[in-house]
């Protein structure tokens, strides 16, 4: 298994980055947000995944073991190939995903050209309850508790509800109530997630 490639950039496409290594160009399926880290770089570092199927033989390569990890749990899914997950990863940072899983916003992922309602609702379905295992390092990078977000109490409901009406995505009301200590009244809550969002860019 090849856990990640150093060496010169000799190529890169919005899907592919090519890296040479001891002489050898490997060619790794990626995502737009990786492509843009390589961006200006002679050398980087990819983090890989081999895929080897009867037909073919695949390497994915990524910028950063957060991605690498949530693009190897979203092609855990059911019907959820790799091109799915490349799709979702160019359009969604993997701390967006972990939030919009935990708190079951799947329009987030029907959003990304390719992924119907069926798909996107399987995704939420399938990972719900791995996201704040599993994503603990996101929520930490995130500052969210991503367990908080997806058993939140009947409060932390109410006022994720009234922000989304008030025109916030389920996965900023989620994020933004889930930052906020318990206890609080509905309406208070809501007032700091509201300060919460305006000082914040998801």
């Amino acid at each position: 298994m090849i856990y990640s490639l150093t060496g010169k950039i000799l190529l890169t496409t919005p899907e592919l980055a090519v890296i040479e290594c001891g002489g050898v160009g490997y060619a790794c399926k990626t995502t737009l947000f990786t492509i843009e880290q390589l961006s200006g770089r002679e050398t980087a570092t990819l983090y890989t995944f081999m895929a080897v199927r009867e037909d073919a033989v695949e390497l994915f390569g990524f910028a950063s073991q957060e991605e690498l990890e949530c693009f190897k749990l979203l092609t855990s899914v059911s019907g959820v190939g790799s091109k799915f997950a490349l799709a979702i990863l160019s359009s969604l940072t993997p701390d967006q995903v972990a939030l919009a899983i935990a708190s079951q916003d799947a329009v987030a992922f029907t959003k990304i050209k390719g992924v119907g309602n069926k798909i996107a609702q399987r995704i939420v379905m399938e990972l719900k309850d791995k996201i704040a295992k599993d994503f603990a390092f996101i929520g930490a990078k995130s500052g969210v508790d991503l367990g908080a977000v997806s058993n939140g109490s009947s409060n932390a409901s109410e006022a994720v509800a009234a922000l989304v009406v008030l025109g916030y995505t389920q996965s900023e009301a989620a994020a933004a109530v889930a930052s906020l200590e318990q206890g609080l009244s509905i309406d208070e809550m809501i007032r700091r997630a509201l300060r919460y969002l305006s000082a914040k860019k998801f």
